[in-house]
């Protein structure tokens, strides 16, 4: 399985790569664990998941570095969010959310904290109409769209990077061009699963 992380880890992420312009990162090291769950089952009668109970993931970028944290038994509210991307700053935090909108934490503490809530659509908070007319409307015109296939993509590949990391128990180091992990072949073995018959891996 691929966790919270590949469950959640596109959306946060993306919000990060939206950001910061990068197309992917340098290093990439992950560790996980599940001693809540316990061991994972996998039997004719009986299966269980074998994503973690908490994952911490790092992402080495050119310029900057992007940790990912959760927890799913955490009884602790260290932070002041459920959820969301925070970004760091000399001037404070920013953190981005989702049905809580966006807040600014100044570092000075003479200046005061700026909020705004959120404009979602309901009853799920998605925002589909908007994405699709977006959609739509860059088909007609042959411009991007606000969520580009190709950022989505790269997005999707960062939550998947940790998995391999967590599992190999090391830091890996990819290459976007080739989409291949460098010089470690038990990572790169873990990059696509096995299809069941008559369903074959897609090749370019």
């Amino acid at each position: 399985s691929n966790g919270t992380i590949g469950d959640w880890g596109a959306h946060w992420l993306d919000q990060v790569m939206w950001w910061s312009g990068e197309k992917y990162p340098k290093r990439v090291f992950s560790t996980a664990g599940r001693p809540i769950r316990g061991a994972p089952v996998l039997t004719e009668r009986e299966q269980t998941t074998d994503a973690p109970d908490h994952q911490t993931a790092t992402f080495e970028f050119e310029d900057f570095t992007c940790v990912w944290e959760s927890r799913a038994f955490a009884g602790n509210a260290a932070e002041k969010h459920r959820v969301g991307a925070y970004f760091y700053g000399t001037k404070g935090m920013l953190h981005i959310g989702w049905r809580d909108g966006w807040t600014f934490y100044p570092a000075s503490a003479n200046e005061k904290t700026v909020h705004e809530d959120p404009q979602l659509q309901e009853p799920d908070g998605h925002n589909i109409q908007l994405l699709w007319a977006d959609f739509v409307g860059a088909v007609e015109s042959r411009r991007p769209g606000v969520a580009d296939i190709e950022m989505a993509h790269r997005s999707s590949v960062l939550p998947l990077l940790a998995q391999v990391s967590a599992k190999v128990g090391r830091s890996i180091r990819w290459d976007a061009d080739r989409e291949q992990v460098i010089g470690d072949a038990q990572a790169n073995e873990l990059l696509a699963r096995p299809y069941r018959a008559p369903w074959a891996y897609p090749t370019l």
